[in-house]
């Protein structure tokens, strides 16, 4: 499965209505190893979500029926958090401009460089699985702090707020022995190796600190 999933992320989803267009991207990012899979329209690449919800896109901006700026908006509505790389025609850079405001990773004005393409659509694909990776990073961080106690988050809190286990004691009364334990309990709970590990952990989740 994890496999199956590393492939997906390397998978580029070409939208355009120009048939011969598409069928040279392709090429190109084929010529790359790189997977594709091609849309005429930014309706069809909607209609097989989510299961296309991974690795990257490159769309027209101008397109019938949907532009590839309301795409990018469809997108945004739908929180789908794939990478987008819009080509626009001589006199859109207005448009592309615009996309970029809504979220597109990159934009390249017709005719482009093919290099500077390809480039592009490894970094999105990069964008794509970190996004992934600390995804499942942060969940699995969650469910880790599920398992504290109410009073190993009180010195969790504590932690992070880089106060000392003398202080962390006095503020929720208890000794400072007390909070030794807590800590211990709660690195062996959290995996971490050390208290700047915790430290990162919490901050990726953004955990609330103590007032």
């Amino acid at each position: 499965m994890a496999s199956e999933n590393a492939a997906a992320l390397r998978v580029v989803h070409v939208i355009d209505d120009d048939e011969g267009l598409r069928e040279s991207l392709a090429f190109l990012l084929r010529s790359a190893e790189l997977e594709v899979r091609s849309f005429d329209s930014a309706k069809a690449f909607l209609d097989v979500l989510p299961d296309a919800a991974l690795g990257c896109v490159i769309t027209d901006v101008r397109m019938p029926d949907m532009s590839g700026i309301e795409l990018l908006r469809r997108l945004k509505e739908l929180k789908i958090g794939v990478p987008v790389i819009v080509i626009t025609g001589h006199g859109d850079i207005a448009l592309a401009v615009e996309a970029m405001k809504i979220g597109a990773a990159d934009f390249f004005e017709k005719p482009f460089d093919d290099d500077l393409l390809v480039a592009s659509v490894r970094a999105a694909l990069r964008q794509r699985a970190d996004q992934t990776k600390r995804g499942a990073e942060r969940a699995d961080i969650e469910h880790r702090i599920s398992t504290l106690s109410p009073r190993e988050k009180d010195v969790l809190a504590g932690l992070i707020e880089g106060r000392a286990n003398k202080q962390i004691a006095f503020e929720l009364g208890i000794s400072p022995r007390t909070v030794e334990i807590y800590r211990a309990n709660l690195m062996s709970k959290m995996q971490a190796g050390s208290l700047s590990d915790l430290v990162r952990m919490a901050l990726l989740v953004q955990m609330p600190t103590s007032n």
